[in-house]
């Protein structure tokens, strides 16, 4: 398995150099047309997918409107979480050819580009815009660097979150959502006794997102939080158990699907009962069928927090940049404009499942797991995800997806732990 999805990044990251050689004009113009008089702004994400596609379009439709004389040059890689989109964006970058921006997960993730000195700091835009009296103050510490903001987060996404299906849970004899990872395994047992899949699982990363959720679950917020400082203990007992119930939980999972939308829709059409994904399922689950599925929530879906987190929000924030040597460094300050401003995050948000960024948003927008989101972002404790980009940085997560990878083939508990404790060693934890 490990070895095809390797194959498969190659193959993919050979075409997109080819696909992005050919990507406009000379100085980003466009080639013909009234196209020529505009320069061209790449924007370089991973927003491929039902929900967070349509949300980047709509971002888009209001980036062109404020700007004629700019043409948006989509630059998205497909693949889910990003792996994809990274490994392309560091060969561009080590060629001195950065898009104008690029989207990144705030918090860690970044700290690479920052020591690589591939980011231009952009505080002149939080004192121009007066963002940090609109942006959590949590946000804002998190994506600080020595004094020093390298980003702009256009959302919030939950992590931990539980979706599952109630037709196939009463099928099962299983009351509701389990809140304990031991109710979750036992639920889990019941499903698999109908015949349905008990858990949907995507491609690799998302065994990750699995993993961080179970060890939220199993060790706590406050163990979890340690394991990103001095404090950590990846070695000890209660991770053996956490690490433990990750193979257990593993053991209940679906064939692989291509990524997380078909795991997801697995859940969607009934043909399984969990899948814990982020919120980003949500926009996926909900939108109508030319840009998601156009599901009933509560009835074909439904949500809660994944087992052992009630209380806690883990979460991730997508973010654009402002790389050194942007070819059209004013063209991307425009973006960054639009992904920071109220009226593109309340365009963007509501069709990506995901809540904004800022305090000021028309909360009217979010709605129905939406608004469940916004009041626990506001109240509850607070974890940073592994996968994507909070805690970790992108060695550090590397890592821990080759240990997982390797998991998956030989379900062996204990060297799982001894490569994550090696990995939080190498990091310098």
């Amino acid at each position: 398995m490990r070895r095809r999805w390797v194959s498969a990044v190659a193959i993919t990251m050979a075409g997109l150099l080819s696909l992005t050689a050919c990507g406009g004009g000379e100085d980003g113009q466009g080639a013909s047309g009234g196209e020529a008089a505009k320069k061209q702004v790449e924007v370089f994400s991973w927003w491929t997918g039902p929900g967070e596609a349509d949300g980047l379009t709509a971002m888009r439709e209001i980036f062109e409107k404020q700007n004629p004389n700019l043409t948006f040059f989509d630059a998205a890689v497909a693949g889910g979480s990003g792996d994809k989109a990274r490994a392309l964006l560091t060969t561009k970058l080590q060629a001195d050819t950065p898009p104008d921006t690029f989207q990144g997960h705030a918090g860690a993730e970044l700290q690479g580009y920052i020591k690589a000195g591939d980011l231009e700091p952009v505080n002149f835009l939080y004192d121009e815009l007066k963002l940090r009296d609109v942006y959590p103050k949590q946000l804002i510490d998190q994506i600080t660097v020595d004094g020093n903001i390298y980003s702009v987060p256009v959302n919030i996404h939950r992590s931990n979150v539980l979706w599952f299906n109630p037709a196939v849970l009463k099928e099962a004899g299983v009351a509701g959502a389990p809140k304990t990872i031991e109710e979750f395994i036992t639920a889990l047992e019941a499903v698999k006794k109908t015949g349905k899949v008990p858990l949907s699982i995507g491609s690799e990363w998302t065994a990750v997102h699995l993993l961080e959720n179970v060890l939220l679950g199993s060790l706590g917020t406050e163990a979890y939080n340690q394991l990103w400082t001095a404090n950590s203990d990846w070695s000890g007992p209660a991770m053996t158990k956490a690490l433990q119930d990750f193979q257990k939980i593993m053991s209940y999972a679906g064939t692989p699907q291509d990524d997380w939308q078909p795991a997801a829709k697995q859940v969607a059409d009934g043909e399984a009962a969990f899948n814990i994904m982020g919120d980003w399922a949500y926009g996926y689950f909900h939108n109508p069928p030319e840009g998601g599925l156009g599901k009933t929530s509560k009835t074909d879906f439904d949500w809660a927090p994944a087992p052992g987190t009630e209380g806690t929000f883990m979460w991730l924030s997508d973010s654009f940049t402002l790389p050194k040597g942007a070819p059209n460094r004013d063209g991307a300050i425009a973006w960054l404009k639009v992904a920071a401003s109220k009226e593109g995050q309340d365009a963007f948000n509501p069709k990506k499942g995901s809540i904004p960024a800022r305090t000021d948003a028309d909360k009217s927008l979010y709605t129905d797991y939406l608004a469940d989101a916004l009041s626990d972002w506001s109240s509850n404790k607070l974890a940073g995800s592994i996968q994507h980009g909070v805690v970790v940085n992108d060695a550090w997560r590397t890592a821990i997806n080759e240990a997982v990878g390797l998991f998956q083939q030989d379900q062996d508990v204990a060297k799982l732990q001894q490569a994550l404790a090696a990995a939080a060693k190498s990091s310098g934890q």
